[in-house]
């Protein structure tokens, strides 16, 4: 390669640069812009006011009377309450249980997707995203006509001779109607990556264990299982987090004892109007959610 050639392909290009500095940038606008405005109003006090705090940065001149006027009194507000520690609780609670239903239900719809004939695992994929084509909304409002006590999930157990003419299911409102929507629809989420993983399995290595004596079982537990780790690791995720502070399915499904962080910052912003409290609630939810994401983020780079 010539002297020429080497000087038109440099290592460090304005093109380069400018492929690396985009994503960040987006982050910083995005994301990181959004939480300092975010951790600003948890240091605010509550005002009868538009907007409903103080106090409001009102410029270069006031920049130390406005510092000075910060506190942390919403962070300490929080570990006297027990009502927001209970509400972390319980979200992380539903979120565990709710990941371990969907590991339970999807890897065995995902090891059947990736085991299937090259034909047919289009068909299939398909099948697993096609509740992504209908809103969100909707599909929840779906299980609300199925569980309601009226609903068609009692009209077909009376029908098959399970429950007498007058006795009803008695699951809408309660915890189990919040994981029955949770697991439906983050379904998708835990079966995908977990496919991706499985479809890379090399088949001949089952067929050796096969040929040195080890049962199906055995080989799965020593072979298909390890190499899906992954897999496994990045659908958890994926459903853990957002999982956490879910707020829709709990609010349509869940009764008033069904306790998750995702209404209470509901309840702050809107019902009390206390933005600060609800600030202060969301910025502690963000950090409670940072060790998932940063086990999340270090899979991806060994995958």
């Amino acid at each position: 390669m010539s002297d020429t050639t080497l000087a038109a392909t440099p290592t460090s290009s304005p093109a380069r640069w400018l492929v690396v500095l985009i994503p960040y940038l987006w982050m910083v606008l995005f994301f990181m812009a959004p939480f300092f405005i975010i951790v600003k109003i948890s240091l605010s006090d509550t005002a009868i006011a538009m907007p409903p705090y103080v106090p409001v940065f009102g410029g270069l001149s006031a920049i130390g009377d406005f510092f000075s006027q910060l506190d942390f009194e919403n962070y300490v507000f929080l570990t006297e309450d027990s009502l927001y520690m209970n509400a972390y609780l319980s979200s992380l609670r539903i979120a565990v249980i709710s990941t371990f239903l969907l590991l339970l239900i999807g890897y065995p719809i995902a090891l059947a997707m990736a085991r299937a004939p090259l034909t047919v695992r289009p068909t299939l994929l398909m099948l697993v995203i096609l509740p992504f084509w209908t809103s969100f909304l909707i599909r929840v409002y779906a299980w609300i006509g199925i569980l309601k006590p009226e609903g068609l999930l009692t009209l077909l157990l009376q029908t098959i001779g399970l429950y007498g003419p007058d006795e009803q299911v008695q699951i809408f409102r309660t915890d189990t109607a919040v994981f029955i929507g949770i697991v439906y629809s983050y379904l998708p989420f835990m079966v995908l990556p977990l496919y991706s993983a499985l479809e890379k399995l090399d088949g001949t290595l089952l067929e050796a264990a096969s040929d040195l004596g080890c049962p199906p079982w055995k080989a799965f537990w020593r072979i298909t299982f390890p190499l899906s780790i992954p897999g496994v690791i990045a659908g958890s995720m994926i459903c853990f987090i957002p999982i956490t502070g879910e707020f829709v399915i709990p609010d349509l499904l869940g009764g008033a004892e069904t306790l998750m962080i995702g209404k209470t910052l509901w309840t702050e912003f809107f019902g009390n109007r206390d933005w600060p409290l609800a600030s202060a609630v969301a910025v502690l939810l963000l950090l409670l959610l940072v060790v998932p994401i940063a086990i999340f983020q270090n899979q991806q780079e060994k995958v």
